[in-house]
Order: structure tokens, then sequence, then C-alpha cells
């Protein structure tokens, strides 16, 4: 499992607006558009709503290679805080790099390679993010998405254990085989696609439903 995801503290956040027209130094389509790995999204049969959330980097690349690993939202934008009455229906795809084993950003340790356990984890983090108890105060909430990220991390890190069943989703109109669980709060999935590893969250979408393509243009990604 690579300990960019956790190191990095890459957990799906949603991102801010995004400018119209060409990249600017400003512009959150930048880190996508300079990754030097294809993005995925849910295919044409998603009609709803799309928009980027957050792309990230935890080696020590720069430039044009520097973003490991991003994620796409599709329905409602994850809520920021408690809503008592959670109503919210989306699902994000999580791409992730194929990384080989590098060294750190500072250089003080090695970095592993990226594998469908990294996907896997940065789902399951995304997906506590987005739908953590608000009843709770600040200190039981960081308490329990400890305790959860834990917990969300050894999940991951056993993709083929118990805690995980067998889910064929199209990836590009081709069948592909993906991990996935389903808890209280949503369900997460992870596996592979054509020069990437492939996760994704969600809740309120059913993830039977879904297929994953790749993103030629990211203009779809808007937010209004």
């Amino acid at each position: 499992m690579d300990a960019t995801s956790q190191a990095g503290g890459a957990t799906a956040t949603a991102g801010g607006p995004v400018v119209g027209g060409q990249a600017g130094p400003a512009d959150p389509l930048m880190p996508y558009l300079s990754a030097d790995f294809p993005w995925y999204g849910l295919d044409e049969g998603w009609t709803g709503r799309r928009f980027l959330m957050q792309a990230g980097a935890g080696g020590p690349r720069a430039g044009a290679a520097g973003v490991d690993y991003g994620t796409l939202g599709h329905g409602d934008e994850p809520a920021r805080q408690f809503e008592p009455r959670d109503l919210r229906k989306f699902a994000v795809v999580v791409t992730v790099a194929r990384r080989g084993s590098r060294r750190s950003a500072d250089n003080t340790g090695t970095l592993e390679a990226t594998s469908a356990s990294s996907a896997a984890w940065l789902a399951g983090s995304g997906l506590l993010a987005a739908t953590w108890p608000g009843q709770l105060d600040r200190t039981l909430r960081q308490d329990w998405l400890d305790q959860q990220s834990t917990l969300a991390w050894d999940l991951a890190d056993d993709l083929a254990g118990p805690g995980w069943s067998t889910l064929s989703l199209p990836v590009n109109g081709l069948p592909q085989p993906f991990r996935y669980r389903e808890s209280e709060y949503g369900w997460v999935l992870a596996g592979e696609a054509p020069g990437v590893l492939l996760g994704a969250f969600g809740r309120g979408v059913s993830a039977y439903g879904i297929g994953f393509s790749t993103v030629p243009d990211l203009s779809g990604y808007t937010r209004p």
C-alpha cells in the first residue's frame, strides 16, 4: 500500500470554484491538467452534475509529474458540515497514478509503490470526510475520524479479506473486477483501470449501476 495516501493527508475534499477559459496560476484545473496520467469519471450513463474536487501530490516529483491522485465528483457536493437531514446523493471517483517505490518529498524515507489499496484508502477516507456524524463535538469528531481512518486503512490493506466483496463494473465499456464494501455511511470500491488505479465512494447512488470512463475534456467538471 502506498504510504503517500496516509502520510500526505490525502482526504477527498471539495476544491474552490473553477475559473473559465485557459488555466491560470490560481485555476483549480491546473493540477488536473499537469498530471501525467489519465483521469477517470463516471461514464455517459451519468447525466447529473459533475464537479472538480481535489488533486494532490505525494512524491518528490514537480511540474508536469507533480500530481499523484485526484477526485472528480458527481451529483450533490459532499457537505462541509453536518446536515440534520442528509439527503445528498453523490459518487466520487478517485484516480491514482501507478507509481513505483520512490523517495519521499523531503528525502527522508521511501514511499511504497501504489496499488489498488492506495485507491481504496483514499476512497474510504474520502467517504468518512463527507459523511462524519455531525452531532459530535469537535474533540469527539477528531477521535472518531482517527478511529475510523485507522479502520479504513486496515481494510484497504486487506482487499482480499472478508470485509470486501467482488463487483464487476464497466471501465471504458469493458467489465473490470473491483473490490467493494458498504457501511452505514455509504459504499467504497477499488480496482484497476488502464494506466491508473481506480477508487470510488458514494452515498444515495447505487454502485451497481455505475460505470467508469476516461475524461478527455475536464470542461464538463465545473461549478455553477
